[in-house]
């Protein structure tokens, strides 16, 4: 009787055979993929999250087409390592002999949480912020790109300038797409981001504390034009960057439609 292994090996491999069509895919692979991660925190910490996964690789113009359960077998193989930036590139390059390829992308999202004081009580809680990675693998080399929201405060300086007292005020998500040559820490760039709201946000705030975060606001108003040139500014000066995409968009609490802006660089 012939063994489970044996009459695996006999089948036919339809997907590597020839197409006649020679036409080339660019990306094929897997999507939306829901997977158990551990992220490693900057703070030593592991994170288990479930994140969402994508796994393409080019396909030359005489393969019918690529192995999808290679993908899967992958994700399985990291399932219980600490995710890191470079374990991350790492697994892209893995991916492409893996698929007989010779480029790919790989790219996760998954909710990032961050241990923050609160500005007066100091008491803690976990701020989140919602990450994409992005590994784009060649034969010679892996580039990783992060993009990152952070949640912040924006106050509206022709409203304080105009109204008697107060001014409207709402929260602002700044968007943060990055390319660096050289590394860096995903903390960091965050509270870099975080600064230069009209205020931080924090998940968990008593009574001082919101007195702080409104008073804070208030003294350092900011339209949507000053809260994105204020990132782009930073950004600028991050070691080794190459190329870097910031979106703005301010939920505005008097009308129903965001205030938006984007600079590249």
């Amino acid at each position: 009787m012939n063994s489970i292994i044996s009459n695996t090996q006999l089948m036919p491999d339809v997907q590597s055979s020839y197409d006649p069509r020679r036409i080339a895919i660019q990306r094929v692979g897997v999507r939306r993929v829901k997977h158990p991660m551990l992220i490693q925190a900057d703070d030593g910490s592991v994170q288990p999250t479930i994140a969402e996964w994508t796994l393409t690789v080019f396909l030359p113009e005489t393969e019918k087409g690529t192995h999808m359960s290679r993908f899967m077998a992958l994700l399985d193989t990291y399932r219980t390592t600490p995710m890191t930036m470079d374990l991350f590139k790492q697994m892209a390059a893995e991916m492409l002999p893996l698929l007989n390829a010779a480029k790919g992308d790989l790219i996760v999202s998954f909710p990032y949480f961050i241990n923050k004081k609160a500005p007066v009580s100091g008491v803690a809680s976990l701020m989140d912020y919602q990450v994409t990675w992005t590994a784009a693998a060649t034969e010679e080399a892996v580039e990783f790109e992060l993009n990152v929201v952070v949640p912040v405060m924006s106050l509206c300086p022709c409203s304080k300038a105009i109204s008697e007292y107060g001014a409207h005020n709402q929260r602002s998500h700044i968007t943060v797409q990055m390319v660096s040559n050289e590394d860096y820490s995903m903390d960091e760039v965050i509270k870099l981001i975080e600064k230069q709201g009209s205020s931080e946000l924090w998940a968990l705030l008593k009574r001082p504390d919101e007195k702080y975060v409104t008073e804070t606001s208030y003294d350092n108003p900011k339209f949507v034009e000053d809260l994105i040139r204020d990132v782009a500014s930073q950004v600028k000066q991050i070691p080794g960057i190459v190329r870097y995409r910031i979106e703005a968009e301010n939920f505005e609490s008097i009308h129903n439609h965001s205030a938006y802006a984007v600079i590249e660089g």
